[in-house]
């Protein structure tokens, strides 16, 4: 049980991402700028696991949708179309979970029928999920 259900109070961890949202939202209320390096600075505080997935992840949203923009999303790097997001990427520590996520806003185009897939659970990459990854990305970003 995590220490919101026992308390019904927001975890250490989620009022630091609603802080981190805020200062995201002061910063691009002053106009566009190139969020990539704060990107790539947020993957590079990662623990090891997390980080290499998170370079990885960057990489192929980069090659297989260069039209999305990098950008960090309550601390957390995600890529946006005009300015919404339509993916992210969640680090295990970022919450303490046991794996990472790999998540799709209602922005993405994967629908599929009345029912389908907007996160997945991350514990390693390998050459078949990077392929999948990749696909997925190219979907979403339209």
């Amino acid at each position: 049980m995590t220490e919101r259900k026992k308390t019904g109070k927001f975890t250490a961890e989620e009022r630091a991402a609603m802080q981190e949202r805020a200062q995201e939202v002061r910063k691009s209320s002053r106009g566009p700028v190139d969020n990539e390096p704060e990107v790539l600075a947020k993957i590079a505080e990662m623990e090891r696991g997390d980080r290499a997935m998170a370079e990885r992840i960057h990489a192929i949203v980069r090659q297989a949708a260069p039209e999305l923009t990098p950008r960090l999303w309550y601390g957390q790097p995600a890529y946006a179309r005009d300015g919404k997001v339509v993916l992210f990427f969640q680090p295990s520590q970022k919450f303490k979970t046991r794996y990472s996520t790999l998540g799709f806003s209602d922005e993405a185009m994967l629908d599929s029928g009345d029912m389908w897939p907007t996160a997945f659970a991350l514990r390693d990459l390998n050459a078949d999920e990077e392929a999948r990854i990749a696909a997925l990305v190219k979907q979403a970003a339209g």
